[in-house]
């Protein structure tokens, strides 16, 4: 059975319920970051963050307006195809 990482537990511990953010326990030593690693979590938090924004502006935007109509709109196969794509050309070609 798999056993959830320490950081995890206290990840959850901290997160608690819907809305409910709890400090995680005193007797527990929470382990540094190196400086770069830091980083890299602080630039992912940014990235979600503004990723986030851009989703909840959408939406704000098709509450305001409503649904964009069919002609306006791309078809999830054309966008399923052209991310594919950047994908394979991200992807060093294999011999």
């Amino acid at each position: 059975m798999l056993r959830p990482s320490p950081w995890c537990q206290t990840f959850l511990h901290v997160r608690g319920g819907p809305g409910e953010r709890k400090p995680a326990p005193a007797d527990h030593a929470r382990q540094q970051l190196e400086p770069a690693a830091a980083d890299a979590v602080r630039a992912y938090a940014a990235r979600t963050r503004e990723n986030a924004d851009q989703f909840a502006a959408v939406l704000e935007d098709i509450a305001a307006n409503g649904l964009p109509s069919v002609e306006d709109c791309t078809p999830w196969e054309e966008l399923r195809e052209a991310h594919l794509a950047r994908l394979a050309a991200q992807r060093p070609a294999v011999a």
